[in-house]
């Protein structure tokens, strides 16, 4: 079982991230590693906080000479901005005057949420786990787990489907298309469309200047996952269930949709279901679909096409020009607290949900192939891959 969860502040002194369950033998690649971190801090509308941080994982456990050796694994972000607010959030119980008190809540974060449940004067704590700076050590963790798909042969990317009004035209995107965008080094809006990249950007910038914040869509592609992972079995097995889970639980996604799902509650069976075909000589069994409208998953399992998975991204709640709220200790009517904040993160948010898309595809295919070594797990999965050749 692949086991992981994070610890840490937006604020505090450093991130943590645990992972267990990798198989022994696993090549971490610490430039990878980084370099997802990095792009999780890219895409135009971002804050001044990407100005202070400069994401870098050290491993504390469970890697040594540069593989995994079975053990949990623990990896460490360091907050460089903590050195800022080490008198604010100290440990110890220090000078209260010196706190920054979260003194209104902003609509649409977990301010008021929080406090009344943790029974909180006001929000900073809450603000400070709530922070989307946590998806950080989900990226850290969640490079892992795609290292660990790429020995399968499986690749996790996303791209940007819309920013506010603005969005593509074509309903899907070629992975041949999506790939080249992570490698770019110059990440405006992570978007295949330059067309409608240019005006998302002038989407951002029109928001900006007027206070406001947009949120989008982003899409993930898992490409060339087999057939087989997830199960009908029982409902929280479900791949799709997982998966949706999974990206629903990332800051301010507030919707989440596979294949066509959205579109196919308005049309007519004949127009969304995949019809099938077969040649010998393609894909994982032969049998072909001529479209993907289900996203790659048919009755919680992967059916070998390509796995899509759309995040409906809120605009972010934080606004510099803020929203009526209530101060938490006079009651009155007051405008929402402002803390540094970004304006649009939809590339970013599409990163995290590699990450997350990526721990849960590995999860499934441990369940399913096992191995304490990955000489282990990759001989079970050849073995499976040999077995839906000669169905």
């Amino acid at each position: 079982m692949l086991r992981y969860f994070t610890s840490g502040e937006s604020h505090g002194e450093a991130l943590v991230a645990f992972l267990s369950g990798l198989p022994a033998g696993l090549d971490v690649d610490q430039e990878f590693v980084d370099r997802e971190l990095w792009r999780r801090q890219q895409g135009y509308g971002r804050g001044g906080r990407m100005k202070i941080e400069t994401d870098r994982a050290h491993f504390l456990s469970g890697v040594h000479h540069g593989k995994t050796i079975g053990s949990p694994i623990a990896i460490m972000l360091e907050n460089r901005d903590w050195q800022n607010w080490k008198e604010s959030l100290p440990v110890e119980s220090g000078d209260p005057a010196k706190h920054k008190r979260v003194a209104s809540p902003r609509p649409g974060h977990a301010d008021l949420a929080g406090a009344l449940k943790y029974d909180f004067a006001e929000a900073r704590y809450v603000l400070e786990r709530a922070s989307a700076r946590e998806s950080a050590a989900r990226v850290a963790i969640g490079a892992l787990a795609k290292l660990l798909l790429c020995e399968l042969g499986v690749e996790v990317l996303s791209h940007v489907i819309a920013v506010g009004a603005v969005s593509i035209a074509n309903r899907e995107i070629a992975w041949d298309q999506i790939e080249p965008l992570s490698r770019k080094d110059d990440v405006l809006l992570s978007c295949a469309d330059p067309d409608a990249e240019q005006r998302m950007k002038e989407e951002v910038d029109k928001v900006l200047r007027t206070g406001d914040s947009v949120g989008g869509v982003f899409e993930v592609v898992a490409h060339n996952v087999p057939p087989g992972l997830g199960t009908y079995a029982q409902w929280d097995e479900r791949l799709d269930a997982l998966l949706a889970a999974a990206v629903m639980s990332l800051q301010a996604v507030k919707a989440v949709e596979i294949g066509s799902g959205i579109q196919a509650a308005h049309s007519p069976g004949s127009a969304v279901h995949d019809e099938i075909g077969y040649r010998r000589d393609a894909g994982f069994s032969g049998f072909t679909r001529a479209r993907n409208n289900a996203g790659g998953i048919e009755g919680g399992v992967s059916n070998g096409q390509e796995i899509r998975i759309r995040g409906y991204l809120k605009p972010i709640s934080t606004l510099r020009r803020p929203l009526q709220s209530v101060d938490f200790a006079t009651r009155e009517p007051v405008k929402a607290a402002y803390e540094r904040s970004d304006v649009c993160v939809v590339p970013a948010a599409g990163v995290a949900a590699e990450a997350m898309v990526a721990l849960t595809l590995a999860r499934c295919a441990l369940e399913k192939f096992g191995g304490d070594s990955m000489r282990e797990t990759k001989r079970n999965f050849q073995g499976y891959l040999e077995q839906l050749k000669s169905y």
